[in-house]
C-alpha cells in the first residue's frame, strides 16, 4: 500500500468501518455525537472476540486470578475515596483564533497553539473528567452519583467479597471487563479517545516485599499477549516507562503501538502500591475488608496492588490499522485489468467472520446453506449470494474475512468446493468432507 498522510489513512478507515457495518458514530441520524461509537454487525463480533480472548488469557488459564462483574454506578465515596472528585481532572487552555482546547501537558510548545501557531492562549482551567447523573426522584446534591471513570475501583471495594467467597489467599488477582466513562474535553482519532469505552483490568494483590517481582512478571505477560495471542508484531509495539510516578507508586510502564497518527498507549502496567486499600479502608472505616491477616506475624497488612489496565475499543482500533492495506486485484470492470483492492489482513481468529459460503448461482442456494451449517458449527459464517463473485470476494476482503468457499455447478456432481484465500487470492479446489479439517489446521 502507498505511503498514505495521517487524515489520509484515518478518513479511509472510518469511511470502511461505516461501510460494512464495523463502527459508525453514535446517533449518526441526527448528526452524532462526539466521543460515542456504536459497533455494527461486524464491529460486535470483533470486539467480543479480542474481550474473550482477552478473559481466556488473565482469569480462565490461570488459577490465581478471579473474575468479577460491578456495577457502572457506585456509591459516591468510592469515587471521594480514590480522588476522583477532587482530583481527576485535566489542565485545559484555549486557542483563542481557530478556537481549540488543548491539555496544557500535550502542547509541543507551551504557550503555542498546534494548529494556527497563535500565542493567544487562554489561562489554564481544570475540567474534571467524572460524569455526574443522580439516583432517585430527586435531583439534588445528595442525591449525586458518578458513571464509573475506571474499573478497578469496584474491584479494590470488593476484594474482601471476593477473597472470601473464593478461598483465595495472596498472591491472587481480581479481573472484570465493562463500561467506563470519562468526560474527555476534546475526543479525537476515531475510537482511540471517547467519552464512554470498554476497560479490561485486572488487579494483583501480593505481599510488598514480592510485588516488583510481579510488576516484571505481569510486564512480561502483558507484552506477551500483544505479540503472540492477538499478533501484533513486535516492531510495532514499544514500552514506554514513566519518569514522573505518583508519590504511591514505585513503579509504571505504558505499551504502545505506532498508530497512524503517532505512538500511543494500549495498556499501562502500574506498582499501585497499598495507597486505593489504605484510601478504601479511610473513607469506609472497614479495615477488616481491605486488610489481609498474616498468621505467621499475627499482624493485618494492606495487600500491595500491581495493575494491569487496557482498553477494548484501543485494541480493536490498533487491529483495524495493523489490518488495513490496499493492493490491486483482477477486475472485470470496463478497460481496466487489475483494480484497487481494500483488504483487512485480520488475524483469523479476530475477523468477524471467518468463512463466507457464496453459491455460484441462486439455484444452489440449498446445498450452499448445508455446507454453511456443517461451518457454522465452530465458525463465523455468512451466506452471500448477492451480485458477482468477484463483487462479493471484495465485500468479504473489506470485512477481513480469512476464507471464501464457493459452491458451484460442479459441487453437485464432485461434492468439491473452491476455498479462496484472502490474503494470496489463491483458489484451491478440495472435498466438502475435508473443508472442516482445513479449515481448523488455519483458524
Amino acid at each position: 500500500m502507498e505511503e498514505l498522510s495521517t487524515a489520509d489513512f484515518m478518513a479511509k478507515l472510518v469511511a470502511l468501518c461505516k461501510r460494512r457495518g464495523i463502527i459508525f458514530q453514535s446517533s449518526d441520524i441526527y448528526g452524532g455525537i462526539s466521543g460515542f461509537w456504536d459497533y455494527g454487525p461486524n464491529g460486535v463480533p470483533l470486539r467480543r472476540a479480542v474481550e474473550q480472548a482477552w478473559w481466556k488469557y488473565m482469569v480462565e488459564d490461570r488459577d490465581n486470578v478471579e473474575g468479577l462483574d460491578t456495577t457502572i454506578i457506585c456509591h459516591p465515596e468510592v469515587w471521594r475515596a480514590s480522588g476522583h472528585i477532587e482530583q481527576f481532572s485535566d489542565t485545559m487552555t484555549d486557542c483563542l483564533d481557530c478556537k481549540k482546547r488543548y491539555r496544557v501537558d500535550q502542547l509541543e510548545q507551551q504557550g503555542v497553539c498546534p494548529n494556527c501557531k497563535s500565542t493567544r492562549l487562554t489561562e489554564p482551567r481544570e475540567f474534571n473528567l467524572m460524569m455526574k447523573t443522580f439516583v432517585g426522584s430527586v435531583f439534588d446534591d445528595e442525591h449525586v452519583a458518578y458513571l464509573r471513570a475506571e474499573t478497578c475501583q469496584p474491584i479494590f471495594v470488593d476484594f474482601n467479597n471476593v477473597r472470601i467467597a473464593t478461598r483465595q489467599k495472596l498472591p491472587f488477582g481480581i479481573a472484570q471487563t465493562g463500561k467506563a466513562f470519562r468526560n474527555e474535553i476534546n475526543p479525537r482519532f476515531f475510537t482511540f479517545r471517547s467519552r464512554e469505552f470498554m476497560q479490561m483490568e485486572m488487579e494483583f494483590f501480593c505481599q510488598d516485599n514480592k510485588s516488583m517481582e510481579w510488576f516484571e512478571y505481569w510486564r512480561q505477560e502483558r507484552w506477551n499477549f500483544y505479540t503472540q495471542v492477538i499478533g501484533i508484531p513486535e516492531n510495532k509495539l514499544r514500552l514506554h516507562w514513566h519518569e514522573k510516578l505518583a508519590h504511591y507508586a514505585k513503579a509504571a510502564v505504558d505499551i504502545e503501538y505506532e498508530f497512524p497518527f503517532g505512538w500511543n498507549e494500549i495498556e499501562g502496567i502500574h506498582h499501585r502500591g497499598t495507597w486505593d486499600m489504605s484510601r478504601h479502608c479511610e473513607f469506609s472505616h472497614q479495615e477488616q475488608d481491605c486488610k489481609v491477616f498474616d498468621q505467621d506475624t499475627k499482624e493485618s497488612f494492606f495487600p500491595t496492588v500491581v495493575e494491569t489496565s487496557c482498553g477494548l475499543d484501543r485494541i480493536c482500533l490498533m487491529l483495524l490499522c495493523n489490518a488495513y492495506d490496499e493492493d490491486t486485484a483482477e477486475t472485470k470492470k470496463a478497460d481496466k485489468d487489475e483494480d484497487v483492492r481494500v483488504v483487512l489482513h485480520l488475524p483469523l481468529r479476530y475477523a468477524p467472520v471467518q468463512v463466507a459460503v457464496l453459491p455460484l448461482s441462486k439455484k444452489l442456494e440449498e446445498q450452499a446453506m448445508a455446507v454453511r451449517k456443517t461451518l457454522r458449527q465452530n465458525y463465523r459464517t455468512v451466506y452471500d449470494d448477492s451480485g458477482s463473485i468477484g463483487k462479493r470476494y471484495r465485500r468479504q476482503d473489506e470485512i477481513g474475512t480469512p476464507f471464501c468457499v464457493t459452491f458451484d455447478f460442479d459441487s453437485l456432481q464432485d461434492q468439491a468446493v473452491t476455498v479462496r484465500d484472502r490474503d494470496t487470492m489463491s483458489q484451491v479446489r478440495m472435498p466438502i468432507s475435508e473443508l472442516p479439517a482445513f479449515l481448523a489446521s488455519k483458524i
